[in-house]
């Protein structure tokens, strides 16, 4: 059986920054840490850590895109929805029906954030980051 030659990987970029967001309440907000990070091997994600007192990290991944399309209009389903606020900064309504929340940070640390991975790795050529060593291993291939 042939092998495939497979291009090398790009080596993996990473970009990393702490952002502080608020979770909002029925009559307050409260101010939370989160990392915000972003790597080349999975090129599509964007993760934001949140990063709870006392507990692990509860880590949310975005579509990067969605991520710029939320700060101009409402887009999202299923467990994730973004929109613009009416104060410029930018909602994230995260989790199901039964277990959700919502928090606000600043649209534009995030949309720069977002910018700076398009300059890692630009539209389009997301697929040559990828490592699909693995998949085809377990493919058989």
């Amino acid at each position: 059986m042939p092998q495939h030659r497979v291009a090398p990987l790009p080596a993996p970029r990473v970009l990393a920054q702490p952002v502080s967001m608020e979770l909002l309440g029925p009559d307050v907000a409260v101010r939370i840490d989160t990392t915000v990070s972003y790597t080349s091997r999975d090129p599509h994600a964007l993760s934001i850590a949140f990063h709870l007192p006392g507990e692990d990290s509860v880590v949310w991944r975005l579509d990067r895109a969605m991520v710029l399309t939320g700060a101009l209009e409402s887009v999202g389903e299923g467990e994730v929805h973004l929109r613009p606020a009416l104060d410029g900064r930018l909602l994230l309504r995260l989790g199901d029906v039964t277990h959700r929340v919502t928090v606000r940070c600043d649209q534009e640390v995030l949309a720069r954030l977002v910018r700076d991975t398009f300059v890692l790795v630009p539209q389009g050529t997301e697929e040559r980051h990828i490592d699909w060593g693995p998949l085809l291993a377990s493919l058989g291939h």
